[in-house]
């Protein structure tokens, strides 16, 4: 539990389209075993602290003649931004995916000091 204490709460999102390889042949669309493909993600702003981050599959093409396997999710969290993983094995055939993030956590605020 992310707990915050006498903090201005920030919260950012944003949507992006991590890839789309139907349309040049990409290795999510014509291969096979496990891939992997990671984007990152700037805030609008820096956080306090490394913020909680939620990534969900808001836009996915897949081929209908294979199973679909697909996992989503976010690492390498930090006060700037983090990074979106996407990954699919076997013989998955994803043709594009659009992600969609939100992140809350503690922002600075106009009447902060910054004593050292």
């Amino acid at each position: 539990m992310l707990r915050m204490d006498g903090y201005t709460m920030g919260i950012d999102r944003g949507s992006l389209v991590l890839f789309s390889d139907y349309q040049d042949g990409g290795v999510m669309w014509t291969g096979d075993g496990p891939r992997e493909l990671r984007r990152l993600v700037e805030f609008s702003a820096p956080y306090k602290v490394p913020p909680v981050v939620q990534v969900s599959l808001s836009m996915w093409d897949l081929d209908q003649k294979h199973n679909g396997r697909m996992d989503i999710s976010s690492d390498m969290i930090t006060t700037e931004g983090f990074i979106i993983v996407f990954r699919t094995w076997g013989d998955t055939r994803v043709a594009r995916v659009r992600a969609d993030w939100l992140s809350m956590g503690p922002v600075g605020h106009d009447d902060d000091w910054d004593v050292h």
